[in-house]
């Protein structure tokens, strides 16, 4: 059978080369082979014209494979016209080898566990081995659809046949682990996966977890970031959750002037204010607010804002007080700090440091000095620079926010109903 050699004049710039080599290859709509220069990256498989050039054939987006099939050995010996079939929505890819007939088997086998690697990237080879479910028999939620809490399945690799990870694209890390971006093979929505190893993850902590996934399904809510399924493996939790564009931290410190205009400061404040009294009316207290954890749809001046990891996040009803230890030092309230027992005012404390960080562009309060004699201290709290700058109006607001008294404390009704908020 003839090879020939497809040419499509086309640039791309490549990512993180993974494996690359010459490859035959034909589809299950056009038998005729192929012969194309493979790159596999971390995002795609990429069949150039050669080795140099950046025109190239055929592009495969690793997120939309959907399956990889390695032949059965009997299967070769007998009909080797193909050693691994890599299916797609659009068609089905046979790989023959490398040009070489000697080394076409191996060259097969190679590739086969490349790609195996690269739609797998941050799950430990050793435990891909498990049984292969189809995939449509896999309980996944259809758009709009919230699953059941820790959907189990039987190996990382039944994660991979539904969503594609890329390892280089970390998002961050809240309490319990790291978040990656990612894509949903059928749909191609883009997500945010935060992967969890259970072999590193306190046993202690579990019921954290769940609490947090709990909550994450309990709430529906514009400024809350929508929790789209949870699936769980042997080794590993897989927390998947919609993708947004940054988080308010970015935001400031990519300002000019390394934080943000009143009135962009307003507009933001007044949509957590909101998501927060939709969580308070369900007795649910964030206990970790902080920028990174508030989230934007876009990346405008004037974006909508979504607040995210709820790791610490506790059920505090309107009357009652927690003791356990929660949230980021910098954001606490003086009472969680002094291991007093807190309540829902936590999370106002917390709005007024963010809204003190957002207009200035550093922390209100020195670690090493007494936090009820800097308050006291107007001159300290709120010197010339850049505090000339902001309204009166502001300072009121924070103040009322920051008040170590948790009874005499804004409460996030109070909050929206003061005019700096009326925006």
């Amino acid at each position: 059978m003839r090879v020939v050699m497809s040419k499509k004049q086309t640039k791309r710039k490549g990512a993180k080369v993974l494996k690359e080599g010459w490859i035959v290859h034909y589809t299950d709509q056009q038998n005729m082979r192929k012969k194309h220069y493979w790159r596999l990256d971390t995002k795609s498989i990429i069949m150039y014209q050669d080795e140099s050039s950046t025109r190239y054939f055929k592009e495969i987006p690793l997120n939309e494979v959907l399956d990889l099939k390695n032949m059965e050995h009997d299967k070769l010996k007998k009909s080797p016209t193909h050693f691994f079939e890599i299916k797609t929505s659009d068609c089905i890819y046979y790989i023959a080898g490398s040009p070489s007939e000697e080394k076409s088997l191996d060259t097969a086998q190679s590739w086969s566990q490349a790609i195996q690697a690269a739609l797998m990237p941050v799950t430990p080879q050793s435990s891909t081995g498990g049984i292969k479910r189809d995939m449509a028999k896999l309980k996944v939620p259809s758009e709009g659809e919230k699953s059941h809490l820790g959907s189990t399945i039987q190996s990382e690799q039944e994660f991979s046949q539904l969503y594609q990870i890329f390892a280089e694209e970390v998002l961050g890390s809240g309490q319990f682990g790291t978040v990656y971006g990612g894509i949903h093979r059928i749909s191609g929505k883009h997500v945010a996966v935060k992967l969890i190893d259970k072999l590193k993850f306190p046993p202690n902590k579990e019921d954290l977890l769940r609490t947090e996934v709990h909550i994450l399904q309990k709430v529906h809510h514009p400024g809350v970031v929508d929790f789209q399924q949870m699936l769980e493996t042997p080794d590993r939790i897989f927390v998947v959750m919609e993708k947004l564009k940054g988080d308010m931290l970015e935001m400031i410190l990519s300002s000019e002037k390394g934080r943000l205009s009143e009135r962009i400061t307003q507009f933001l404040v007044a949509q957590i204010l909101v998501a927060l009294r939709y969580l308070h009316n369900l007795n649910i207290v964030h206990c970790d607010l902080k920028p990174e954890n508030i989230l934007l749809t876009s990346n405008s001046d004037f974006p909508q804002v979504k607040l995210c990891d709820f790791g610490f996040a506790r059920i505090i009803g309107e009357k009652s007080f927690r003791r356990s230890v929660v949230g980021t030092p910098a954001y606490l309230a003086p009472e969680v700090l002094r291991n007093k027992g807190f309540n829902r005012s936590l999370d106002m404390w917390s709005v007024g440091v963010i809204v003190y960080v957002s207009l200035s562009g550093t922390f209100p309060f020195n670690e090493d000095e007494d936090i009820h004699d800097q308050i006291q201290n107007a001159e300290f709290m709120y010197p010339p620079n850049p505090w000339k700058e902001v309204t009166e109006s502001a300072i009121e607001f924070i103040n009322g926010l920051l008040q170590v008294r948790m009874s005499k404390r804004f409460t996030v009704s109070k909050a929206l109903a003061h005019i700096w908020t009326q925006v």
